[in-house]
């Protein structure tokens, strides 16, 4: 007996070795594992919670709207608008549109989504007690909608409008909750006691200071491996870098161009740029009798001339933009790289000038034209980061002899104060252009005058044409012909000065991995890939992987116990 059990022993022990042996030659991966919170902070709480309000808004409201709610359509990386809880949709003539709903879709609390869910959603704000309410669209009262079958809503327009397509892309609210809310109290309150929706997070949590987010058991995509996502909420900037510091998160919703080159040289912190869909620009009062040298286009080309943009965004930026050569980015469908590009070129802004008839005669640094000076005042907001892009600029403009005088105003003031009356020479205005590519507002003769935001009077007849045509067709290919003319227009004329597109950038631990942050329509979007992501991981076989390109590749490693 103690000869077997000494036999049993030692085949035990080669066994044991075998498998030690084994483990420590067969190749294994890293790949990843359910588990783990992702925590992030953002500047300020949100207000609304509400789909629509959420739209117009860059913080907390638009990253929680974002994940919570879903529309009929959404906006891909290219800002081209696309089916999202529509399956499929078409248009007849531009002005009446179908959209037919995807089959099995559910809201937060399992309650299936229905047509009748839609056209609750989009009749809502047709109410007449929201005749009144400032930002919302007056297109809304104009539309009739109409709920064709089970699946099927239709809407039709007054006249054919391409950019309504737009709209369709607002959050959609389940009736059964909110049918017997006040539609004054729907649109106007917050919706922060119990926010439904049917996007792929649902809220479980929401408290002063943060709110937490779990997968939707019921949104049907691809299960997230990080269990939920925190936003907790900061007063500003700089708490949200201290708990940072302090392990409290592991990612920051901005970093600000200043803090760019800091995080950069950081081992902890990964860094997404992508560019926005917005264009800072010098927009010039073409109207106002103090500046009538701006209606002279080689006055207008020679300031921009005069501008070295590049190092401009290097050096007040942090590199944080890209050169802008008019209203639209690179990368929306709609760009157009056709179009005059005026690079820096301070010799032909001095001989623009010149042509134009202004000289300094009198040796002062400043030029003059029939004893006038060539000077204006410069409005720009009351930031720091404007105030230095304004100093930029005045340092260029008077290296070919323009007088320029930086007048830093807060972004209330600037709009009521100044542009809405018309009451400036020059102002240094950032403009968002997410979703349709539209210009109409900004830029058509029509709006100079009343609420209309053509606050510079620019009145071009073949401009205001192509406007026009590009808002009467659905059809793309078309639309981008006449935005591509637009541009072109735009480029030669400079009724603005475009100085840059900004980049938005985002940090995350580097704890966190698979991170991966393509275009971008608007920060709120830096989600998208969230299933994507994961903290945890473990060692398996490399044998025993699975080639599946919808999952995030494994991370080779060595082979190790």
């Amino acid at each position: 007996m103690r000869w077997l059990l000494a036999i049993a022993l030692a085949g035990i022990g080669v066994l044991l070795l075998s498998l030690g042996f084994a483990t420590y030659t067969v190749p294994t991966v890293l790949v990843p594992d359910r588990g783990g919170v992702f925590r992030e902070g953002v500047a300020g709480a949100p207000q609304y919670l509400h789909p629509v309000w959420c739209r117009n808004d860059l913080g907390a409201d638009s990253d929680l709207c974002n994940l919570v709610y879903r529309g009929l359509m959404q906006l891909d990386a290219n800002g081209r608008i696309v089916p999202d809880l529509a399956e499929s949709w078409s248009t007849i003539d531009g002005r009446v549109y179908q959209f037919r709903l995807r089959p099995n879709l559910f809201w937060h609390d399992g309650q299936a989504l229905t047509v009748d869910d839609v056209y609750f959603s989009l009749t809502t704000l047709q109410d007449p007690a929201l005749a009144n309410i400032p930002g919302l669209s007056t297109l809304w009262r104009s539309m009739t909608v109409e709920k064709l079958d089970e699946r099927t809503i239709q809407v039709t327009l007054p006249q054919p409008f391409a950019p309504f397509i737009d709209l369709m892309t607002v959050g959609l609210l389940p009736e059964h909750i909110y049918r017997n809310t006040p539609v004054l109290d729907l649109v106007t309150k917050p919706l922060t006691a119990n926010p439904i929706g049917a996007g792929p997070m649902r809220i479980v949590e929401i408290a002063s200071n943060r709110v937490r987010l779990e997968p939707s058991p019921f949104n049907g995509g691809q299960t997230p491996y990080i269990l939920a996502l925190e936003l907790r909420f900061y007063p500003d900037y700089p708490s949200i870098v201290a708990a940072f510091d302090e392990q409290q998160i592991d990612g920051l919703s901005t970093i600000l161009p200043g803090d760019i080159r800091i995080a950069a040289q950081r081992d902890d912190i990964q860094l997404f740029s992508s560019v926005e869909s917005a264009y800072e620009n010098v927009l010039l009062n073409l109207n106002n009798p103090n500046t009538p040298f701006f209606q002279d286009r080689r006055v207008r080309e020679a300031l921009l001339a005069a501008i070295d943009r590049t190092t401009l965004i290097d050096d007040v930026l942090s590199g944080q933009g890209v050169v802008a050569h008019g209203t639209i980015a690179p990368g929306h469908w709609a760009y157009s790289d056709a179009v005059a590009q005026h690079p820096y070129d301070p010799d032909r802004a001095r001989a623009l000038l010149e042509q134009a008839g202004w000289v300094d005669s009198n040796g002062d640094g400043v030029r003059e034209q029939d004893g006038a000076p060539l000077r204006f005042i410069l409005l720009v907001k009351d930031d720091l980061r404007h105030q230095q892009i304004g100093a930029y600029l005045a340092e260029s403009w008077a290296e070919i002899g323009v007088s320029v005088n930086v007048q830093p105003v807060s972004f209330n003031g600037m709009v009521s104060d100044f542009l809405a009356p018309r009451a400036f020479e020059a102002a240094l205005t950032d403009w968002r252009q997410v979703g349709d590519p539209d210009p109409f507002a900004q830029w058509h003769s029509s709006q100079i005058e009343g609420n209309g935001q053509n606050y510079g009077a620019w009145n071009n007849p073949n401009a205001d044409q192509l406007m026009e045509a590009a808002r009467a067709t659905t059809d793309e290919a078309q639309r981008r012909e006449y935005y591509a003319e637009f541009q072109a227009i735009f480029a030669d004329e400079l009724p603005a000065l475009p100085l840059f597109h900004p980049l938005y950038t985002y940090g995350v631990s580097t704890r966190v991995n698979n991170v991966q942050i393509g275009a971008l329509n608007t920060p709120s979007e830096r989600f998208s890939s969230f299933p994507s992501w994961y903290i945890d991981s473990r060692r398996i076989p490399a044998s025993q992987v699975q080639a599946d390109a919808t999952s995030p590749s494994p991370a080779d490693a060595p082979g190790a116990p």
